[in-house]
């Protein structure tokens, strides 16, 4: 996709991590996501469809948006993230169109993973 067809489109997110090196782990592992450093305290991450970045912080402030990640194995991936260092915050529960569950990573951060199977 070319610049003029990102138009008005979510480009790029960026999350505090209190371990950058911690955090690539953790989101490698599970996730699958690929890294491009930028110093001791800035790395990049790719999904392999949205891009965004990690910056060194002291602590991580909760609250905010909430991003919802998609898997296809909720299961797994619930198991993984407790494997990894995750905490579930809030078990799996259903909602229209599918079901889902909150987690924090090891700095902090709030997601969510949702699956429709």
């Amino acid at each position: 996709m070319s610049q003029a067809e990102q138009d008005r489109r979510i480009d790029y997110i960026e999350f505090l991590a209190t371990d950058i090196e911690g955090t690539k782990r953790f989101y490698s592992e599970i996730f699958g996501w690929e890294f491009t450093d930028y110093g001791p305290d800035y790395t990049s991450f790719t999904d392999g469809r949205l891009a965004g970045g990690f910056s060194a912080a002291p602590e991580v402030l909760t609250g905010g948006p909430l991003v919802v990640l998609y898997s296809t194995n909720l299961e797994e991936i619930e198991t993984r993230v407790r494997e990894n260092g995750g905490k579930i915050v809030r078990e799996t529960f259903e909602f229209p169109g599918g079901r889902r569950f909150h987690f924090t990573d090891p700095s902090g951060n709030e997601l969510a993973v949702w699956s429709d199977r």
